[in-house]
């Protein structure tokens, strides 16, 4: 019988950038059934590895951080701000300790006599030496000294020596699990590896820890995979056994200390849901149990929310690209539009779910086709997350039948990107479309045969109707203010992550 692989799994830093990896967590550890016989945590994953000791399920460390208000663990270390430069922090732990990890439900008793193997990171700065301990060894003073990041948090002092957080010697321990006699080691990465130098102190400091945290782990992840070419090659490689790598990385929309909102903590936990699904399907991961939707209404009060929106342009047939389309339906004066009703049925699940998806009812005009048609089936995503940070794309799809009988698909999206110039105004009013021949799913298209392309654009009288029509609906007055609040702060929130980047990177409301 074949030997049982050791796996470990590396819960590596990232600020509130972890609440994506307790979303990877609840599909890893829930609906795929892994199990590993050693985990290890550096920085913020030190959070969700004491709950992954504690023996909850991924589900319930997803929880926490879903459930968790922004405002819980703010504490400003105001008492000292006279001091200027000299303070010792920006904020303290002391919400944290008193509000936080009584709100997970953290229990030292149990994380201490748990069966599960956990090694914790924190750096000793009085003896210049990274400390590993164990779960059995951990307590509340050592959970936060591996999170006190210098400056926005002060050190912990135990039994007279000073601990920091250990991000700047390793943000994710792959050499422990190495040491620990891993055969698989399974990462998952959340620090950007982004090309952006932003200026201001904020933006430079966590450049600072990116340059750190990514050159680390990614110089002992190419050695793993120097040493398994090695082994291939029938050398004895550095290791001396071949280490399978799994490594999940996301670039995560949310800042790695600063946000306010709730819906957003709770979208960022719901992408590493997403995410880990899609990365498990394609690395052929098998699902041992069905996972929900989106598992957690974080509101309670269920609300819904419509308006319209009309948009008009111009179309050619026969041709693939959008500006050419344009131009040639111009001078043909080939005249196409849409008026939609776009319904989020569920205000809840809109502003959490990374899609930001809702139905479009309503129809289309195009003279070749028909005139005036009804779509029958139309799907809207409202700021869908692109791998670029600096991206994002509005999306619209449209089944519809012509008069002719054949049924067709009009697929449009509007690019949301930060040109040297200022374009919000063209960049969210313009939407390049394509027709379909067919009922085309997002995924055909590429093999799916193009009727023709153009451009459509909303107009400014149009835009200021648009706004006349927005439509809530709710049990209460209050219910249904805060649902068109919800949805106005995750639209200016995602045009924040877009064009306000060189001030915070993600919009913190």
């Amino acid at each position: 019988m074949a030997k049982a692989k050791n796996r470990s799994l590396v819960l590596a830093g990232g600020g509130i950038k972890v609440g994506f990896q307790a979303g990877v967590l609840e599909v890893w550890l829930d609906e795929a059934g892994l199990s590993f016989d050693h985990a290890d945590g550096a920085s913020g994953g030190c959070f969700n590895l004491a709950m992954y000791c504690q023996g909850m399920s991924g589900k319930k460390i997803a929880d926490n951080w879903r459930n968790l208000d922004p405002f819980m663990p703010v504490d400003l270390n105001w008492e000292h701000y006279w001091k200027l430069t000299y303070a010792p922090s920006l904020f303290t732990y002391d919400n944290f300790r008193q509000k936080v990890l009584p709100f997970w439900g953290i229990d030292w008793k149990e994380i201490n006599r748990s069966k599960k193997v956990g090694t914790f990171n924190v750096f000793n700065f009085s003896k210049k030496e990274l400390e590993v301990l164990t779960q059995d060894r951990m307590d509340e003073d050592y959970l936060m000294a591996s999170v006190s990041l210098p400056m926005w948090f002060p050190p912990v002092v135990i039994n007279g020596q000073t601990y920091i957080d250990s991000v700047y010697i390793t943000d994710g321990n792959v050499e422990e699990a190495i040491r620990r006699g891993a055969d698989e080691i399974w990462a998952i990465w959340t620090v950007s590896t982004h090309d952006e130098w932003r200026d201001g102190f904020i933006a430079q400091y966590f450049h600072i820890i990116e340059t750190v945290a990514d050159t680390n782990f990614f110089s002992i992840w190419r050695r793993i995979k120097e040493n398994n070419d090695e082994i291939a090659a029938g050398k004895k490689g550095e290791f001396g056994r071949h280490i399978e790598q799994k490594l999940l990385q996301a670039e995560v929309p949310i800042h790695y200390l600063i946000n306010f909102s709730k819906d957003r903590m709770a979208e960022t936990v719901n992408l590493g849901v997403k995410t880990a699904r899609e990365w498990c399907k394609k690395n052929g991961i098998p699902m041992k149990k069905k996972g929900d939707s989106y598992p957690l209404e974080i509101h309670t009060a269920e609300t819904k929310l419509q308006f319209t929106e009309e948009m008009k342009g111009y179309f050619t047939e026969g041709v693939k690209e959008y500006d050419e389309g344009y131009t040639e339906g111009k001078g043909d004066d080939n005249f196409l539009m849409f008026h939609l009703t776009i319904k989020i049925d569920g205000v809840n699940r809109f502003v959490t779910q990374p899609e930001h998806e809702a139905e479009a009812e309503g129809w289309l005009e195009y003279e070749p086709l028909g005139g005036k048609l009804t779509v029958k089936k139309g799907i809207f995503n409202l700021f869908v997350h692109e791998d670029d940070p600096k991206r994002k794309k509005m999306l619209y799809r449209l089944f519809f039948t012509g008069k002719d009988g054949k049924p067709y698909t009009l697929s449009g999206f509007k690019d949301i990107h930060d040109d040297p110039k200022f374009d919000l105004w063209s960049d969210t009013t313009t939407l390049y479309t394509r027709i379909y021949k067919g009922h085309v799913e997002v995924e055909d298209e590429v093999d799916a045969k193009i009727l023709g392309s153009g451009i459509l654009h909303i107009y400014e009288l149009d835009f200021i109707k648009q706004l006349t029509t927005f439509r809530a609906e709710g049990p209460t007055p209050h219910d249904r203010i805060a649902a068109m609040n919800r949805f106005g702060m995750l639209f200016l929130g995602k045009l924040w992550d877009v064009y306000a980047r060189r001030f915070i990177e993600y919009g913190p409301m």
